[in-house]
């Protein structure tokens, strides 16, 4: 659907229950409106002029992080799934042991150790105190990896993400937020390559 004045932007129009407007970019670029049953045309028109620039701005950055993703597939090696079997050994081995040398320095108790191969979490900390690895953590450095085992193992003190969990990461590792930017900006570059054909 194309509206006047707006002759760059196609969008797809979902009414529901909600009462206000709302503008959501899908990955691929695609723009969504999501409006009330009864919010008429001219509404929604005003709403979109306003926020022309907006949707612009990041409709062009989905697709440039579109392109980006699929220039890198095309080029990457995928992650096998003997691969993913050593680097499961190899966690078991070499990232174990620093998670319970991390516990002992911090004085933190956790119940078992589960490895996993996951599209999407690093780690995780269930409510009874086990963690959960993903095994592509051995892809990154060991400073990310050890990131990972330092925030799993403060929810078993906070399990939030509230202003006094990351208070307890920083006093455990005072420059966690350069290896979280770490983590967020090329630890998905590692997921996509395991997961290429998923």
């Amino acid at each position: 659907m194309q509206q006047d004045n707006l002759p760059k932007i196609e969008y797809r129009l979902v009414r529901s229950q909600r009462k206000t407007i709302g503008i959501e970019i899908t990955p691929d670029g695609l723009v969504i409106v999501r409006a009330p049953k009864r919010a008429s045309k001219s509404t929604i028109n005003e709403v979109l002029r306003e926020r022309y620039q907006w949707i612009l701005d990041h409709q062009k950055k989905a697709i440039e992080r579109k392109k980006e993703k699929e220039d890198y597939l095309s080029e990457a090696k995928p992650i096998t799934i003997e691969e993913v079997r050593e680097l499961a050994d190899r966690m078991r081995e070499e990232f174990v042991p620093r998670v319970r040398e991390y516990a002992t320095r911090l004085g933190i108790n956790y119940g078992g150790i589960t490895i996993r191969n996951q599209r999407t979490r690093w780690g995780s900390c269930s409510s009874i105190g086990n963690l959960n690895f993903n095994c592509l953590l051995m892809l990154t450095p060991v400073e990310i990896q050890d990131y990972v085992i330092v925030h799993e193992l403060c929810h078993r003190i906070e399990m939030n993400h509230s202003k006094r969990f990351w208070q307890l990461v920083e006093s455990a590792m005072p420059d966690y937020k350069a290896r979280r930017k770490w983590l967020k900006d090329e630890g998905k570059y590692i997921l996509m390559r395991a997961f290429s054909s998923g």
